[in-house]
């Protein structure tokens, strides 16, 4: 079982850390857009009416991937102050406790996203706006995302119970 629990831990570091440098890479994706925008509508006089908008789903599905590897990274916002005053296992108990309000939170969350999704997808709903995009891509990649946080978030219950247990995933 103890092999299956690491094995389990390690394919989701690595899918986090893998959707996480993707999601790095959008940055250059939104840049390119903004340039282009820029450029159409200051140099061209011919505005795109698509570009900031398209560049405000990047920026949704670049905070929506840097979800899990943010978790698996502990690069969250925590009040510091006193937490790292602890020892490394008392660390591991404060870790435990606010993972389970993660995991609650996201679940609710994971349940109305998928609400959201499907109610997108019987009713085939679109922004409102000149460009007129289907919401549906970003709203999947929203359920997607959370599932893999949901994921990495078991995954670092895994690694803070072994700190407790003072052993190693192997």
């Amino acid at each position: 079982m103890r092999g299956l629990i690491a094995s389990y831990v390690r394919m989701m570091d690595r899918i986090s850390d893998y959707v996480g440098y993707l999601a790095a890479s959008l940055i250059f994706l939104m840049g390119g857009a903004l340039i282009f925008d820029a450029i159409t509508r200051n140099l061209i006089k011919m505005p795109v009416h698509w570009a900031v908008e398209l560049t405000q789903f990047i920026l949704a599905a670049y905070y929506f991937m840097g979800g899990p590897i943010t978790i698996k990274n502990n690069s969250h916002v925590r009040m510091d102050l006193w937490y790292s005053t602890l020892s490394t296992r008392g660390k591991a108990r404060i870790d435990l406790a606010t993972i389970g309000c993660m995991i609650f939170y996201l679940a609710v969350l994971l349940i109305g996203s998928i609400s959201s999704l499907i109610y997108a997808i019987e009713t085939n709903e679109k922004r409102f706006s000149i460009w007129n995009p289907s919401v549906i891509p970003i709203k999947s990649l929203l359920v997607a995302c959370l599932i893999l946080m949901l994921m990495q978030s078991i995954a670092e219950v895994f690694k803070h119970i072994d700190t407790l247990r003072e052993k190693e995933l192997a």
